[in-house]
């Protein structure tokens, strides 16, 4: 880490230095909340959770050799400095702010209701061509995910692309007072989190709560596609930059793409306009959705000042991540891996990828979280949406499913599957896939989807 005493940490969090006064000066190489994660020299912050308490810990990390730990409580003995503090979990966020505060690098922040993941990593494969990358790591994009996510820049990073997530009204204004994005990107407004937000117009103030802290010299990068995001106006003097595609409709476009080529499974071709120039690019990943991925990281790539052809090799060089429309083949069969997490945007989404697919095509879904009053009326249409694509089986699993099956079966699918549990569900799915299917696994995060692609990938291996 970049010149963090236990002075500065103290300082930082308000919290008390306990130990020899001497070590008070000494730097901590990194900081952690996970026990598993120390190392000699490291900094522990114990965090208090549901089920297990940080606090506990203590005594292994000293013996793996942390430099120092944050407490909330006394500890008689302890044989190396530690900081009491009133809150573990906020002495996070202010030590987090503090370091961001003391780096010069760039740092992207994006938010949105669907495509945060993928687009965070399209930046960041557009980014690394030309700059030294940090991303945010699976999915720490919360008020602790982040923190630690800033704690991992080091002196070689020269960019920083982090993924921001909300649930309510002010969450976003505190992550982007430790963030202070020199770049923000909002990717759409959606559904999600309706339970908090009420609406898409509450979900549109809770997701400008980044705009709170941008970089005075910053910049701001939006779907111009979306009718909420394309509302937006100058912001303390920077006029948002729109992406999308119908450059002669609506909001203006300085980066806008045309010509898309839907090569199914293969990915998808599109050509890409900026005030700079063209260029043609093939992304690897299924879906026209990440046409938009890729504007939005060729307009953060000229805010940054990079040639064309290094954000065409960026493009054209991404990689998908494990649960996040990961391509797998199993037994001659193609398993697209997006349970990740579900809304009912990206359901629809990656059933316009299945439809693609060679041999039958077969939706495993599960319910998705967080959609307020109108729950069942938006899993019912995704059903339906399942059988206006054609595909051949829907399997699902879940209490809110049984909305969804009940759509697909009204809009004419035949084979359609309904389980109350995801192991009854799974049981049956193994049974009845066969060589050469293309399978869609995707639910919310609660839905635990990731043990049906793991019975799937040990079911027919050993067959």
């Amino acid at each position: 880490m970049r010149q963090m005493t236990l002075e500065h940490i103290a300082q930082a969090c308000h919290g008390t230095y306990v130990g020899e006064p001497a070590k008070i000066r000494a730097e901590i190489k990194g900081a952690v909340t996970d026990s598993r994660e120390v190392q000699e020299g490291y900094l522990f912050i114990p965090i208090k959770g549901a089920r297990v308490d940080g606090h506990d810990f203590i005594p292994g990390v000293i013996e793996k050799g942390a430099a120092a730990v944050l407490s909330e409580k006394e500890l008689a003995g302890c044989s190396v400095p530690y900081i009491r503090v009133e809150s573990s979990v906020q002495a996070l966020k202010d030590i987090g702010e503090y370091y961001r505060s003391q780096l010069a690098i760039p740092i992207v922040g994006i938010t949105g209701s669907v495509g945060k993941t993928s687009t965070k990593e399209m930046i960041a494969s557009v980014l690394s061509q030309k700059y030294k990358v940090l991303k945010t790591a699976g999915n720490f994009n919360n008020e602790i995910g982040l923190p630690l996510t800033l704690l991992r820049i080091r002196k070689e990073h020269e960019a920083a692309v982090v993924e921001m997530g909300i649930s309510d009204f002010g969450e976003m204004h505190r992550l982007a007072k430790m963030a202070r994005p020199s770049i923000c990107v909002i990717t759409n407004i959606g559904i999600c989190h309706l339970e908090n937000l009420k609406s898409r117009d509450g979900i549109l103030q809770a997701k400008s709560e980044i705009f709170d802290y941008l970089k005075p010299e910053g910049h701001i990068v939006l779907n111009g596609e979306d009718d909420k995001l394309s509302t937006i106006g100058e912001v303390s003097g920077v006029r948002p930059l729109f992406y999308g595609f119908l450059q002669e409709q609506g909001v203006r476009k300085d980066v806008y793409a045309d010509q898309i080529v839907n090569c199914g499974l293969k990915g998808v071709k599109a050509q890409i306009h900026t005030p700079e120039g063209t260029i043609q690019v093939h992304i690897p990943i299924p879906g026209e959705h990440n046409v938009y991925n890729a504007m939005a990281a060729t307009a953060v790539g000229r805010f940054l000042g990079m040639e064309l052809s290094q954000i065409k090799k960026g493009i054209e060089n991404v990689e998908t991540i494990s649960g996040r429309g990961h391509l797998m083949e199993i037994a001659n069969m193609t398993v697209l891996d997006d349970c990740y997490n579900a809304n009912p945007v990206s359901m629809r989404a990656s059933l316009d990828v299945l439809r693609n697919g060679l041999g039958r095509t077969v939706a495993v879904l599960g319910d998705m979280g967080e959609l307020g009053e109108n729950e069942k009326r938006l899993h019912y249409g995704v059903g339906a949406y399942a059988a206006e694509k054609q595909i051949d089986a829907l399997f699902c699993a879940g209490a809110l499913s049984e909305e969804l099956a009940r759509g697909a079966i009204e809009a004419g699918m035949k084979q359609v599957f309904h389980y109350k549990t995801r192991g009854e569900m799974t049981d049956q799915l193994l049974t009845y896939l066969k060589e050469g299917d293309t399978v869609l696994v995707k639910a919310s995060h609660f839905m635990e989807y990731p043990k049906v692609v793991e019975a799937i990938k040990a079911y027919f291996d050993a067959v």
